[in-house]
């Protein structure tokens, strides 16, 4: 597992923090609730919730993001 030890953030907890800001994303919540302070960590967490918002805001206007 690769790891950056000196700012304390593996792969790992970036998936993780992706996910989690993902969620938020497509629940509506604002940017202002990531639980997160590290600026990697953070940004990973930023990243999913721009990508679950946009998410949400295609199917709400009815256009489904096709998978490929």
């Amino acid at each position: 597992m690769a790891k950056d030890f000196t700012s304390g953030w593996d792969i790992e907890s970036l998936n993780k923090s992706y996910r989690q800001g993902y969620i938020a994303g497509t629940m509506g919540m604002g940017r202002d609730r990531c639980p997160y302070h590290g600026e990697i960590i953070a940004a990973s967490w930023e990243a999913g919730w721009e990508d679950g918002l946009d998410e949400s805001r295609l199917k709400q206007s009815g256009n489904v993001r096709q998978s490929a």
